[in-house]
């Protein structure tokens, strides 16, 4: 892999931790990537009452009062808009045929959404998507516009910058520029969306990965698209979004030390 300073010359070539040795496992990524996400989703069901709260007793004895014996009508349970003596008017509820009543199937709170991976499948995961992140084809089949040194680490200097616009200057020195107009192209969701909190559909750009909690985690979330993470909190659905591995991954120079003395994901 080429080392980068902040000016965008290359400095020298390091070699990588054996965890980019790992084959392409597609399956595998999907599995961990959906896993996280479901383990996200939070439970929604329909009120338990719904449609049931009508009074639709009706009798079909023969003897009974207010019975509907003898008129000829379906046995669906209905409710009394009004009576003339013992002549009824009455109207279908509750059953999931009938206006107002209750769904047939409807959706249940205490359904469990979670799903589990087992340890060793979760680390083999993140490792197949990193050795794809650095793969060239699988990077330029995300749509990513490569910079001519990729696979690319950055010296550690660059986990000390304190404003944003600094971090944008980097990106730019390293031949990011166009990768970086490609994400800033948002579209509007032409659906129900819209009127959700969900108008603008944003495209995934570069991931960062640091050594340790610093400064540039929080100066670079203005940049939209980039995703700035610790090593250690790495998972696969930030280096494969969508399941779909080869995202454009940048490396800092202390986080593959990390990853190679800590032997993380192995």
């Amino acid at each position: 892999m080429n080392l980068v300073n902040l000016q965008g010359e290359k400095i020298k070539e390091i070699n990588l931790p054996n965890q980019f040795n790992e084959n392409y496992h597609p399956n595998l990524i999907y599995r961990a990537v959906i896993t996280l996400q479901s383990n996200k989703r939070q439970r929604y069901g329909a009120f338990e009452l719904a449609g049931k709260q009508a009074s639709a007793e009706l009798s079909r004895r023969r003897r009974d009062y207010k019975t509907a014996y003898g008129h000829g009508i379906s046995r669906a349970p209905r409710k009394t808009l009004w009576h003339r003596g013992s002549q009824f008017g009455w109207v279908g509820a509750v059953a999931p045929g009938t206006v107002g009543g209750r769904r047939a199937h409807p959706p249940k709170a205490e359904k469990i959404w979670i799903k589990k991976i087992n340890k060793k499948e979760r680390r083999k995961a993140i490792r197949s998507a990193l050795s794809a992140s650095i793969n060239k084809e699988l990077v330029e089949l995300r749509n990513h516009k490569l910079p001519k040194l990729y696979p690319i680490a950055l010296e550690s200097k660059f986990e000390d910058l304190n404003k944003t616009k600094d971090i944008l200057n980097v990106l730019i020195n390293i031949d990011l520029k166009e990768e970086l107009e490609r994400v800033e192209e948002r579209k509007v969701r032409g659906s129900k969306g819209r009127s959700r909190g969900r108008k603008y559909k944003n495209k995934i750009g570069p991931l960062i990965i640091v050594s340790s909690k610093c400064k540039l985690i929080e100066n670079g979330k203005n940049l939209p698209g980039i995703d700035i993470v610790e090593v250690r909190k790495l998972n696969a659905e930030l280096l494969a979004p969508g399941s779909l591995a080869g995202r454009l991954t940048i490396f800092t120079e202390k986080a593959l030390e990390i990853l190679e003395k800590e032997k993380l994901f192995m």
